[in-house]
This record gives C-alpha cells, structure tokens and sequence, in this order.
C-alpha cells in the first residue's frame, strides 16, 4: 500500500514537545514534534469522545487528551489509561526540505 504524502506544516512550526491540529480533506490529526526532535502523526480526535487532542499536553511521548486526561502513546498509538481504552491510528512521518509530510494511505 503506498502513502500519499501530504505536507502539514514547516517544520520549525512545531515545538519539541509539542502538537498542531492538521485538517486534510474532512478528517483531523495530530503532528507531534518529541523532546528529541522527532515527528510522529495521529489520529487528531480522542477515541474516548473525539475531543481535539491538539488542545492537549505533551509530556515526553504521551499526549494528554485536554478533556477527561486519557494518554496516549503517540509515537505506537496505544492507549495508556482510564478513560480511554481505544488506541489511536498512527501515520508514517518525513521531514523534507524543511517541510513535515504524513503520509496517508
């Protein structure tokens, strides 16, 4: 299956340990920047009531979903606790000339 690579963003735009909304195409994800400068995509809803996880904390490679402080592990997609029990969809990730790209299948 081959990806359809789309760009999100420069890649400065997005803070180590940090997280941008992305909206392509009606669906939303996650961009994830980690502490040791790596980009990593999700799903961008909460599986637990499809809450925007980019308004959420970063903390090494969790996401913390803003509303009932379900986690995630954003860089497998699996969930780590309480409320949430569905895990995330994960997309590949490329850095190119500067740019973030996930891929979409």
């Amino acid at each position: 299956m081959s990806s359809n690579w789309v760009e999100v963003c420069a890649a400065d735009e997005i803070d180590e340990e940090d997280v941008i909304r992305f909206d392509h195409e009606g669906r939303t994800f996650a961009v994830y920047r980690s502490p040791d400068d790596e980009y990593f995509a999700t799903d961008g809803l909460c599986t637990h009531e499809q809450i925007h996880l980019a308004d959420g904390l970063v903390m090494d490679d969790i996401i913390e979903c803003p509303k009932h402080n379900g986690r995630f592990n954003y860089k497998t997609g699996q969930a780590k606790g309480a409320p949430v029990c569905v895990n995330l969809r994960t997309y590949p990730v490329k850095v190119e000339a500067g740019s973030v790209f996930i891929g979409l299948s």
